[in-house]
């Protein structure tokens, strides 16, 4: 699924350590991400975290979609940050999940926290 998201590989996201319930996903903020006020558009930072949520809810080896998301900004991110995303599954139930993702620079200081939510298809990851 990753090796297919022109999305996430454009921006340079890498995703790494993808375990049952879990990822951690890479991105560096370019000039290009920065909106008018001269820091990174929210809209990079969440789909980061969204990238590192779906590496999490795939690692089940079922296809597994976005059923919601919501993310809380907590600080500018500038230019040239390293930002970390780094998602945790909180519960499966039935074809549900409930995923935390927290995004942070490099050197810890959070940045963001975005709350996901998916949902099982009835098929298998392809590759699986």
């Amino acid at each position: 699924m990753l090796a297919r998201d022109a999305a996430s590989t454009g921006l340079g996201i890498d995703v790494h350590d993808v375990a049952p319930g879990r990822a951690r996903a890479t991105m560096r903020v370019g000039a290009g991400m920065l909106n008018g006020h001269g820091t990174c558009h929210g809209g990079y930072v969440f789909l980061l975290a969204d990238t590192a949520f779906a590496a999490a809810c795939n690692s089940h080896g079922t296809t597994t979609v976005a059923a919601g998301a919501d993310i809380v900004f907590a600080a500018p991110v500038h230019g040239g940050d390293l930002l970390v995303a780094t998602a945790t599954e909180r519960t499966r139930y039935g074809r549900n999940g409930v995923y935390d993702v927290t995004v942070a620079r490099d050197d810890g200081a959070v940045v963001a926290e975005f709350r996901g939510r998916s949902r099982e298809l009835p098929r298998r990851v392809e590759g699986r």
